[in-house]
């Protein structure tokens, strides 16, 4: 094992050691944080269950169970789409929100604050391994909409060329399901 997949492994173990003290903090499973987290980056078109599972590599039936807690905990709320039938949009409320204040993801944050050159260095090469692990996997990319081939800018603002929908400011640098490689940014 080479010095960098040392590097990873010890990383991830260092994360996930991380995401389970934040959750234990507040009676959830690793999962339940995980999926908060993931819901504060989704776009509309990734606030789905489908699209949480497909993110975690997950059945719908671990989905659907992980939900109902966040739910019967006050963590998040289900809204029907009024354009799209059956769909249900997820959304953290102020509890959910108030359970990733002070998470992991902050204090590796903290822990990337250095030279920017070093960060946007690091940056491209682990955007460029997890996208070939992706593929590896066989796993959807999903990547920030603005940086997604079907992304198209218009003088009546951002819409997406997939789903011919316009799109608001907030959503285009939300992580996004459907997002295609215009660039080589992956999340």
């Amino acid at each position: 094992m080479g010095q960098t997949s040392l590097l990873l492994e010890r990383l991830g173990a260092l994360i996930q050691q991380s995401v389970r003290d934040d959750a234990a903090r507040h009676g959830l499973l690793p999962i339940h944080v995980q999926v908060l987290h993931y819901l504060t980056r989704a776009n509309r078109y990734s606030d789905l269950p489908i699209a949480i599972a497909e993110y975690f590599g997950i059945t719908r039936g671990t989905v659907s169970q992980t939900l109902a807690v966040l739910e019967r905990k006050g963590l998040l709320t289900k809204e029907s789409d009024s354009r799209h039938g059956k769909r249900l949009h997820l959304q953290l409320t102020p509890a959910g929100e108030s359970v990733l204040r002070e998470s992991w993801v902050e204090r590796v944050e903290q822990a990337l604050c250095g030279p920017a050159i070093e960060a946007a260095e690091l940056e491209s090469a682990l955007s460029h391994l997890l996208s070939a692990m992706q593929r590896v996997n066989g796993q959807r990319a999903f990547g920030i909409c603005r940086q997604c081939a079907h992304f198209l800018t218009e003088e009546s603002g951002a819409r997406c060329g997939l789903t011919h929908e316009p799109l608001a400011t907030e959503q285009t640098i939300r992580i996004c399901r459907e997002w295609t490689e215009a660039s080589s940014d992956c999340v």
